[in-house]
């Protein structure tokens, strides 16, 4: 099974989210602070970090910014401030999901189950490839090159735009895309499907273009011309 590590100093939180974890059978890593965290990040082979933002030493946002720079694990960040610009920021960063305290731990075990299938099934893909103009996956290795140049994604903006792919020339509205890539109902507003997707436009350069705003309603994916 996966290994997971969770990154969170409140030992008690920490304990409680380990036992749901090793209950369904995945392996787990501990963190209690910044520099633990990375120090772990670095000597393991991940599936996937919870990671509490307020820690001791290096905050959750920086540990996210930098892993970002050689990874696109999914990660789940814990907060236990609602803010909204807060949310917003964590996704800029390349936050996947993100859960604020308290929670509940079987619904924060739910979504990482469904971040985690969503890698497995699309590792397990017959067809290799999925090519658009001058944007090719490659889904075992999830690798995304555009015009032959390899890029960074995270895991949401992978899903997205496999997501975008496989239904070229359909809209897809926003709550399909929570739906599918996060697996519940609601995450919160539209600016956080917004701040995904431009984050993975901006990834896409000239190749934004592809990727179609249909007012009110959601995306479209579509080829260049």
């Amino acid at each position: 099974m996966a290994d997971i590590l969770i990154v969170e100093d409140e030992d008690i939180l920490r304990e409680i989210l380990k036992d749901y974890f090793l209950n369904e059978g995945y392996s787990v890593l501990e963190a209690t602070n910044g520099e633990e965290a990375l120090k772990v990040f670095q000597e393991n082979e991940l599936s996937l970090i919870i990671l509490d933002i307020m820690l001791p030493k290096l905050d959750g946002w920086s540990i996210c910014r930098r892993i970002r720079k050689s990874s696109n694990i999914p990660i789940i960040m814990l907060t236990a401030r609602s803010d909204e610009d807060d949310t917003l920021l964590g996704f800029e960063l390349g936050a996947d999901d993100y859960v604020t305290k308290p929670y509940n731990p079987l619904v924060l075990l739910a979504r990482a189950k469904r971040l985690l299938c969503n890698r497995e099934q699309k590792n397990d893909m017959g067809n290799d490839y999925l090519e658009s103009g001058g944007i090719q996956v490659h889904t075992p290795s999830r690798t995304v090159q555009v015009n032959k140049k390899e890029i960074s994604l995270t895991h949401t903006e992978y899903e997205m735009l496999i997501y975008l792919l496989e239904n070229k020339g359909i809209v897809i509205t926003r709550e399909q895309f929570i739906t599918k890539v996060w697996g519940y109902e609601h995450i919160g507003d539209d600016r956080t499907i917004n701040s995904h997707m431009r984050n993975l436009r901006n990834k896409l350069g000239d190749h934004s273009t592809c990727i179609k705003t249909i007012v009110r309603t959601g995306y479209k994916f579509e080829d260049l011309r």
